[in-house]
């Protein structure tokens, strides 16, 4: 990515967590956490990675519901000549990581 598309990613980070933290009144938004946004070159889609404590399949409907508004108040807040379209996609990074560091960890304990 480039440094000018990279600037406008961490943006719609910033500007969706706290969409979601304090504009959002379904509760189930409350507690889902943006790790990430890949947008492609021409700034037209941007793909939202996020994580949650709650259930994951509610999170993403509520999400989907709630897509026009969340792209709405971001087209009001960030500088583009077009919003990006938004798609919602689960991270389990951190849980991969997680199982990662386990294994890892019985190793450890085997080799002792």
């Amino acid at each position: 990515m480039s440094v000018k598309t990279e600037r406008i990613a961490s943006n719609i980070i910033k500007e969706i967590s706290y969409i979601l933290a304090n504009e959002v009144k379904n509760k189930n938004l409350k507690f889902i956490t943006v790790t990430d946004c890949k947008l492609t070159s021409d700034l037209s889609f941007a793909k939202i990675y996020f994580t949650t404590m709650s259930d994951i399949d509610s999170a993403l409907e509520a999400l989907e519901k709630a897509r026009n508004f969340i792209r709405r108040q971001l087209a009001e807040r960030i500088d583009v000549r077009h919003t990006p379209e938004l798609s919602f996609v689960y991270d389990d990074s951190i849980e991969n990581a997680k199982k990662i560091e386990d294994i890892i960890e019985k190793i450890h304990k085997e080799d002792i």
